[in-house]
């Protein structure tokens, strides 16, 4: 094993938080390394090619309040758009009827309208307190960590349909069960977005644009932009620390020097990262109890749009599945029609125990109850089971579970000796979303920056 020559910093994950604080650091001069695992750079943006037309099979969406996300978009040049929301969404229930509705209120009832509308209401007001920060300081917190949404749900939400369409909005949002939820972590996501609707909504919402191209294009860019300053399918395996630098060293036993690191991985994956020496306790404690979220998005593509002129916007909510949401995906010149379906939580990891065939015909089955039978007959298809992914292991983002938070959780963002720690989950806004990635890869460049202190120059001999 022996050492390359030495660089600045090792940025270890090209997803968009390392390609952020990549991007950042060499417009300072300071030089980079990116090591990356998988043969692409994009992380949890991934796009590929649907019947002739570029598509996300990640993350995509951006909307009011992600300020960065479209700051970083106007520098490298990619355009947004809107959302198509014109016309009715459909929502499915769990007998199979369908029922069409405008804006984000399906017709549930009155009762159970009054429930839903309740419960984000208290949702909302729990969550002005919480301290996006350190959510572990938040007033009551050790209680709000000590209980699950889904413990606050049976007893905040009175109707069936209230709780049943409260887990569907949980699964949407953090591809989980509320089993599987601390309430602090719901709380602090919704703070960190803003409210409830911001997470949920299309218009003012977070799934209000999309990037021209797809957010894999992002990505793109910014890895073009570091020519040499990236390595793919270099899984990293090891770090090492001394007085005088740190040690990357990949798979293969490359070794690179460097002055400072940035992790920029999913939590699961920088535990499998060997430290020397080895992480504080509470970190590795964290990181043992973070997975992450469970979901497989499928792209159908059409000749055409062919639900709006049905008069439908292509957004539906299904609470009988496996699809639990849809939306309209297609590209901006009109050229083809394209159906996004995401199946989240436990549905998600039953569906990986299927065939793909067998998978494909339920998920083909759920879209023609959703739009009718076209729907079943997509000239291309496509779909990403993030969970199998073994270089992000799920989506959107991982999961907190009760007492992570107020435990181990102050380990997150603290760095240790040269190893800083950068990702979507770091951040205290738009926590899982790509606005969350952009924002650490800056915060992260910005600490680096700060204390960054050439190195001498080599001798002459």
């Amino acid at each position: 094993m022996s050492p390359h020559p030495e660089v600045d910093v090792v940025v270890v994950g090209a997803g968009m938080a390392g390609l952020v604080c990549a991007h950042r650091l060499r417009r300072r001069g300071i030089g980079v390394l990116v090591l990356e695992a998988c043969d692409r750079p994009g992380g949890r943006t991934v796009g590929a090619e649907v019947g002739g037309e570029s598509v996300d099979l990640g993350g995509q969406f951006v909307g009011p309040g992600q300020d960065r996300v479209y700051a970083l978009a106007a520098e490298l040049g990619v355009a947004t758009f809107p959302t198509y929301t014109a016309g009715s969404n459909v929502l499915e229930t769990e007998t199979g009827r369908l029922r069409p509705f405008r804006g984000m209120a399906p017709r549930l009832g009155p009762s159970t309208l009054l429930d839903v509308a309740r419960a984000r209401f208290r949702l909302d007001r729990l969550a002005r307190d919480i301290d996006t920060e350190t959510p572990w300081r938040s007033p009551d917190a050790a209680a709000l960590d000590g209980q699950t949404l889904q413990s606050w749900i049976d007893r905040r939400v009175h109707t069936r349909g209230g709780r049943r369409f409260l887990t569907l909005a949980c699964q949407a949002i953090w591809a989980c069960e509320p089993s599987e939820l601390s309430l602090l972590h719901a709380l602090f996501s919704i703070k960190s977005a803003g409210s409830l609707s911001a997470l949920t909504d299309f218009e003012g919402g977070a799934q209000q644009d999309r990037l021209a191209g797809g957010a894999h294009g992002l990505a793109a860019r910014l890895a073009a932009g570091l020519d040499a300053g990236l390595l793919l399918n270099a899984p990293v395996r090891r770090i090492e620390q001394d007085d005088r630098g740190a040690t990357v060293i990949t798979e293969d036993g490359t070794a690179w020097r460097a002055g400072q690191v940035v992790v920029a991985v999913p939590p699961p994956l920088a535990s499998r990262i060997a430290y020397q020496p080895p992480m504080p306790a509470g970190r590795d404690t964290l990181l043992q109890r973070l997975p992450m979220g469970s979901v497989l998005k499928c792209i159908a593509t059409y000749p055409e749009p062919f639900w709006r002129t049905a008069g439908l916007s292509g957004a539906a909510l299904s609470l009988r599945g496996p699809i639990a949401l849809t939306a309209d995906s297609s590209p901006q010149s009109g050229r083809c029609g394209v159906l996004i379906g995401f199946v989240n939580g436990a549905t998600a990891r039953d569906l990986t125990t299927r065939s793909e065939a067998g998978r494909r015909a339920l998920l083909l089955d759920a879209l023609s109850r959703l739009f009718g039978p076209p729907a079943g007959r997509p000239v291309a298809f496509a779909e990403r089971n993030w969970t199998e992914e073994p270089f992000t292991r799920g989506a959107y983002a991982a999961v907190f579970p009760p007492g992570a938070w107020t435990g181990p959780g102050s380990a997150l963002r603290a760095g240790v000796g040269r190893i800083h720690w950068a990702g979507t989950e770091t951040s205290p806004r738009w926590y899982g979303y790509i606005e969350g990635a952009v924002q650490s890869g800056e915060r992260t460049a910005d600490a680096i920056i700060r204390t960054h202190r050439p190195r001498p120059p080599a001798p002459v001999r």
